[in-house]
């Protein structure tokens, strides 16, 4: 009886809240359904007016005298003609088109328009796709075989060769595209795009465009329910719904069900406590379970009464993570370990049968061990041996790391070689090739030597056969180091190299000291890091980090800025395997290239 009254509390007090939250969200629509700028048709979301103290959708609108302007990212474009959609519109980039018009090599440098936002993404209507080329000494030969053969024009430019060819309608990435090459995409006259023996490349470019707008989820969610996303800063806050009778009449209508529903389900509870009594177990339980008796482990299986008492009931508490907590605990034999204890576990049981699985089956020097793990019902645990230094995070965000004695440059050089070597025996040393999908500082683990330890698999995905592709349904990883065509399958194929673009910003973090965007910074250009250093490391200059370095410190230094710029590329395709990143930390800097700029900004 009393079970069944804590449950029913513990519902209905969920009713206020959900009534106050409609009321939050109801109170805070001040947005107008649509506004106008001159000579222009009426807008309405996802566009919204500068003018107004709301921001009351994705894009912001400048109205002129003339017209207005769009913002898209960090660049302005004019507005052309008088008709504007919800969804498509065409816009002049004043800049662009002057370049045009001088036939200068600046209009091919980069794309005509920012990178795709989060919350929205943008097409061309009409464009053509050129491959920006560096003319490499070792490459020049190949890229010409390799254009040459699919009937490719030719632009020279400075430092670069631009090939194009209007003839091709398929508008994909070639899978073996080049690694000194990437992909510019541009607009084009209409009517043009078909003209395969244009070769002057600037007779065809134009600076009105036509382009396409598609909310994401969960904007889009919302905007299905008759709302608006209310955003900060580019990320999704809530969904803002119109103040009028006719939504306050439904929300306190589906308010009524929900508290009709509550009601039926107290009564529910109370006529089959009886029949709760035992435990039933969830699909996801006997989901684990299945998966548990199938496979046998070096991990021994703990109660959760012994998980208990060997963390003298959780009293030392090490760090908080995206699955659970952890804790410091230690064995009946004297070995010190750490617990962590699982949230709700996602899906069935995956996070829990992921880490069990990959650790569980690995043994290598650079991954960290499982010792046993716990699993009854919701009460989920598992057992790492401990590290005393504990994640690499603590020690590169701090300023004055690189000062400690026992984490030097050198030291920092070998624990991003031993990083790769987890990971190359993750991807091609196991039985079951792993693909962990969250590689960060936070996930590496230091031993009392400062060795690195790979930990963390709750994201990870196996795959018994070697697979060069991975399907995936749902995007996974943490924002600053998952690589773009986890966003984007127009990117790329998920596959072994969506690591390898984790392990490249993470060790231009390790090299900087920092976040690779960092809003704190006293110069603009030195926002997002990646860019900031790839300038500094072309031009020879002086990095200008943090601490003095001897001549081999700044060559170490070095390797693992051109290694991790390599391994930051959007294209998968021209992106080292992280066998081959190892070999270049490990061999001599005269042999390493420098790679093409990353032309895509930090998400």
């Amino acid at each position: 009886m009393i079970r069944v009254f804590f449950l029913a509390s513990l519902v209905l007090s969920f009713v206020p809240y959900i009534r106050s939250a409609t009321e939050l969200n109801t109170s805070l629509s001040i947005c107008p359904e649509s506004f106008n700028c001159p000579n222009l048709a009426s807008f309405t979301y996802p566009f919204y007016n500068n003018a107004t103290e709301t921001q009351c959708g994705l894009i912001k609108v400048n109205c002129t005298l003339n017209g207005g302007s769009i913002q898209l990212g960090r660049n302005s474009y004019d507005i052309y003609g008088k008709y504007v959609s919800e969804s498509v519109m065409s816009i002049r980039n004043l800049t662009f088109e002057r370049l045009v018009n001088d036939s200068s090599c600046g209009a091919l440098m980069d794309n005509f328009t920012s990178p795709t936002p989060l919350l929205y993404s943008i097409s061309l209507v009409t464009f053509i796709t050129l491959y920006k080329c560096a003319k490499l000494p070792n490459d020049v030969a190949e890229m010409e075989a390799y254009f040459d053969q699919s009937n490719y024009n030719k632009k020279r430019c400075g430092d670069y060769n631009f090939y194009y060819n209007h003839s091709i309608s398929d508008k994909a990435v070639p899978s073996d595209l080049p690694p000194a090459c990437q992909v510019i995409q541009l607009p084009v006259k209409v009517g043009e795009t078909g003209n395969g023996n244009e070769t002057n490349i600037f007779s065809l470019l134009n600076s009105v465009v036509s382009i396409n707008f598609v909310t994401a989820s969960p904007c889009n969610k919302c905007q299905k329910e008759e709302g608006r996303c209310y955003t900060l800063n580019g990320q999704f806050q809530y969904c803002l719904y119109a103040k009028n009778e006719t939504s306050v009449r439904k929300r306190k209508q589906i308010l009524a069900i929900c508290v009709g529903s509550v009601t039926i389900l107290v009564v529910i509870i109370f006529c089959f406590i009886r029949k709760l009594r035992w435990r039933k177990k969830t699909n996801k339980d006997v989901n684990v379970e299945k998966f548990l008796g199938n496979h046998q482990f070096l991990a021994k299986r703990y109660t959760y009464l012994q998980v208990k008492k060997m963390t003298n009931l959780f009293e030392l508490k090490l760090g908080q993570g995206g699955f659970g907590s952890v804790y410091k605990g230690t064995l009946s034999n004297g070995s010190l370990v750490a617990v962590k204890i699982l949230s709700e576990s996602k899906g069935n049981g995956e996070d829990f049968i992921n880490e069990v699985a990959s650790v569980g089956r690995t043994s290598h020097v650079n991954i960290v061990s499982l010792v046993g793990f716990c699993f009854e019902g919701d009460k989920k645990a598992l057992i790492y041996e401990f590290m005393p230094n504990g994640s690499l995070e603590k020690f590169i965000y701090n300023p004055g790391f690189l000062s400690s004695s026992q984490l030097g440059w050198e030291k920092l050089h070998e624990i991003a070689i031993g990083i790769a070597r987890g990971l190359e025996y993750l991807h091609s040393g196991c039985n079951t090739q792993i693909l962990h999908f969250d590689i960060k500082p936070h996930n590496i683990l230091l031993d009392k030597d400062f060795s690195p330890k790979i930990s963390d698999f709750g994201l990870a995905k196996l795959s018994p056969e070697r697979r060069s592709m991975m399907s995936m349904s749902l995007m996974r990883g943490t924002p600053g180091y998952i690589a773009p065509e986890l966003f984007s399958r127009s990117f790329g194929q998920v596959s072994h190299k969506s690591d390898v673009y984790s392990y490249g910003m993470m060790i231009l973090e390790m090299v900087g000291g920092r976040k690779n965007v960092e809003v704190g910074v006293d110069h603009t250009s030195e926002i997002y890091f990646p860019h900031w250093i790839y300038k500094k490391v072309k031009f020879n200059e002086e990095l200008g980090l943090h601490t003095s370095m001897s001549d081999e410190e700044k060559e170490m230094v070095r390797k693992m800025i051109i290694v991790g710029l390599w391994c930051i590329q959007t294209n998968p395709v021209n992106r080292p395997t992280i066998m081959k990143a190892l070999e270049m930390l490990e061999g001599d800097l005269e042999s390493l290239e420098i790679p093409p700029k990353p032309y895509l900004s930090s998400p």
